[in-house]
């Protein structure tokens, strides 16, 4: 049995497609291992900071967000008071936390392993020093690890060429999909406005905006469901209220577990606008569920969908182009479904989870 300590910025309750991802990772290897939690408050100041959640020990640090990147300098505590001989598991979205587990890791002479679900993006007005951020610091702590999981192939070579990681300590491990998320396939309804579905964190990645400006531009019947929360809502509310979408845009908030998956069953296609992608855990979940789904034309969304999935490019007009394409033939929208839910049930988190343990191995720890 291991002792694994997953290290995340964020964690449910706070909605997104990495924080279920770390949350089903540290449930499922739970059942195997010794398994801690150790992350922010970021989304989460009403949660204990210290709770055991089933099997698995949370603790969390108390954070201020700057440039939406959550900054909780007591975590540098728990990683240098770590016992020895723990599996010392980074999640990578943003910065900082990386930092703090590179130089804990120095200064104890530790392994620790990271778990790459996308590059690190521009936000706030401090964007302007990413460039320098990723060559002097990110990029050591991605030569530093003992290994890096990557989500899909393209981000091996892109490590390597950017970063300078070498390819053999590069493993590739995709996301999942949740038992509960497999629906049966379903008859396209024929009757009324088409039901399009948004699920994920309303925040600057995912660029629900595009969306909104696409939906003012459909000339099909369609109405949109978002479902999740995020710093943006209420920016994106006045804008539908701007663009006149009241009667065609639901803003839901967010929905767990049961409520969830009867978003996902009473839709009829799923759309995704973001600017980038690691591997949408959303889009996955919504082909399970046996939808066919739009998104954007960014990496991330091309190698999950592409050939089962409509791509536009990242344009409010090439959006609701291919809304408006999907909502006038059902025909395609049966086709598209059927091969999503054939590619979804490659994806099972059992499989993951085993790789991710042959990762430790490999990686001696």
């Amino acid at each position: 049995m291991r002792r694994i300590v997953q290290i995340t910025p964020n964690y449910p309750p706070l909605l997104g497609g990495l924080e279920r991802v770390v949350q089903i990772l540290a449930t499922t290897l739970a059942e195997r291992h010794e398994v801690g939690v150790v992350t922010t408050t970021h989304g989460a100041s009403d949660v204990p900071r210290r709770v055991r959640e089933g099997k698995v020990e949370v603790r969390r640090h108390r954070s201020v967000t700057v440039a939406h990147t959550a900054l909780a300098p007591g975590m540098f505590g728990s990683l240098l008071r770590m016992p020895r001989g723990s599996v010392v598991h980074l999640h990578c979205a943003q910065a900082v936390v990386p930092e703090m587990v590179w130089l804990s890791a120095r200064l104890r002479r530790m392994q620790y392993l990271v778990h790459f679900h996308m590059d690190v993006g521009t936000s706030g007005p401090l964007g302007r020093l990413l460039p320098a951020y990723k060559k002097h610091f990110f990029g050591r702590v991605l030569r530093g690890a003992a290994a890096v999981i990557v989500l899909i192939e393209s981000q091996v070579q892109f490590l390597a060429e950017f970063y300078g990681v070498d390819p053999k300590r590069v493993f590739v491990v995709p996301n999942g999909v949740a038992p509960e998320y497999y629906l049966p396939p379903r008859t396209p309804d024929t009757q009324g406005p088409l039901r399009l579905l948004y699920v994920g964190r309303l925040g600057a990645q995912k660029n629900v905006a595009r969306l909104l400006d696409a939906m003012s531009l459909v000339t099909e019947p369609v109405r949109l469901r978002i479902v999740g929360d995020g710093e943006l809502r209420a920016g994106l509310e006045e804008q539908a209220a701007r663009l006149d979408l009241g009667d065609l845009v639901e803003f839901c908030g967010r929905l767990h577990g049961a409520e969830l998956v009867d978003a996902y069953a009473t839709a009829q296609a799923f759309v995704l606008p973001s600017d980038r992608e690691g591997m949408p855990l959303v889009v996955m979940e919504a082909m399970a569920a046996g939808l066919p789904v739009i998104a954007t034309k960014v990496q991330g969304n091309i190698e999950l969908v592409d050939g089962v999935g409509l791509l536009a490019e990242p344009d409010p007009r090439a959006l609701a182009s291919a809304i408006d394409l999907l909502a006038r033939d059902p025909d395609m929208r049966a086709k598209l479904a059927a091969d999503g839910s054939a590619r979804a049930r490659a994806y099972t988190w059992d499989a993951v989870v085993a790789a991710v343990e042959h990762v430790y191995d490999e990686a001696g720890l």
